[in-house]
């Protein structure tokens, strides 16, 4: 692996770990009212877009990082929404 890879891993590594806090935030206090719902919905769409680029151009940075930021992002966008359907049927 060279060194361009590994700056693409560790880049990779740093923005798709930057969405764990978040999820166990929204997991321990089911606080979710500083979440915007069309921003996250955007930008799980285009975190998939990457996703899907990376498979087709087969780029295991981009494939990694877009992987496991899509399961996150859309952790926070599912959440958000579960907890804001359930706060207006009380």
């Amino acid at each position: 692996m060279n060194s361009i890879t590994l700056i693409g891993l560790a880049a990779a590594c740093c923005t798709t770990l930057a969405f764990i806090p978040q999820v166990r935030w929204i997991l321990k206090t089911g606080n979710v009212d500083g979440i915007s719902v069309g921003m996250y919905s955007i930008f799980t769409t285009g975190v998939a877009l990457w996703l899907l680029y990376g498979l087709l151009v087969w780029d295991l940075p981009i494939i990694a990082a877009n992987l496991v930021t899509l399961l996150l992002s859309l952790s926070v966008l599912v959440l958000t929404i579960r907890h804001r359907l359930r706060a207006r049927k009380k």
